[in-house]
């Protein structure tokens, strides 16, 4: 290689370490062949690469749209199903609202479950438990955001209802919404004005009492001789909702 050669690939380098330097970054070099020097760079586009792919990543799964529910909703008691009543699979969801295992079981499966009840595949019996109207303060919030929620199933509302109380979860320990505040999020959802009305009856108290007695006393809903929210049983068993496969396993049998 003659001299101009070299003179040009070293004023090269040179060049390159300029703009490496400029960027802030300084690469290691490990003799004159500039080897360290290449590596370096091309360190520096892997890394590059990486970042770009996750906030790709990221910015995809920030933007993904919900699920929109598109199925029937029945209620029976403190009942509410979801779903066609002829769908192969029985999923059964004990919950309450102020419980906050709920609200991240709502916010991890919901789309998945809005999809199969959608597609037919599963109805869902979503019961409403008030086991924890002493974790409220004033006690009772568990029961009246329970009979809210009935009431927006016969306001022809509930999934949209049913994913703003966990949306907004109250805190343990709070007061948790009010009558007028539950009656409130029902309105700007499209309940008309007997939805206030049945909201503020608590009508549905006695329902709610009855069925969270019936389900604690239920041994295929407990462990360890324990009841508590949420569970989730699918004909008739309860599942473990660690498994995050437990709904596609349902789905296929």
């Amino acid at each position: 290689m003659g001299g101009a050669d070299r003179s040009e690939r070293r004023r090269k380098q040179e060049a390159a370490q300029a703009r490496l330097k400029a960027a802030g970054i300084t690469p290691k070099r490990s003799g004159p062949s500039g080897n360290a020097l290449v590596l370096g760079i091309v360190a520096v586009v892997v890394i590059v690469a990486i970042i770009v792919g996750v906030v790709v990543t990221l910015n995809s799964r920030s933007t993904t749209e919900a699920v929109a529910p598109n199925y029937p909703v029945a209620r029976d008691g403190a009942a509410i199903t979801a779903g066609q009543a002829a769908a192969p699979v029985t999923v059964d969801i004990y919950e309450d609202y102020l419980c906050p295992y709920c609200e991240r079981l709502e916010t991890a499966y919901k789309d998945q479950i809005t999809t199969a009840l959608n597609a037919g595949q599963i109805k869902v019996n979503y019961h409403a438990i008030s086991i924890l109207d002493r974790a409220s303060s004033p006690a009772g919030y568990s029961t009246r955001a329970a009979n809210a929620a009935i009431c927006a199933a016969d306001a022809g509302i509930f999934p949209a209802y049913h994913a703003a109380l966990y949306a907004d979860q109250p805190a343990e320990g709070s007061a948790g919404f009010s009558v007028q505040e539950l009656t409130d999020k029902g309105t700007a959802l499209g309940a008309g004005a007997g939805f206030g009305q049945c909201v503020a009856a608590q009508a549905n108290t006695g329902l709610i009492e009855n069925a969270t007695n019936t389900a604690a006393a239920n041994p295929a809903l407990q462990t360890n001789g324990n009841f508590g929210t949420p569970t989730v049983a699918v004909g008739g068993q309860k599942v473990d909702v660690n498994d995050s496969e437990w709904l596609q396993k349902a789905i296929v049998g």
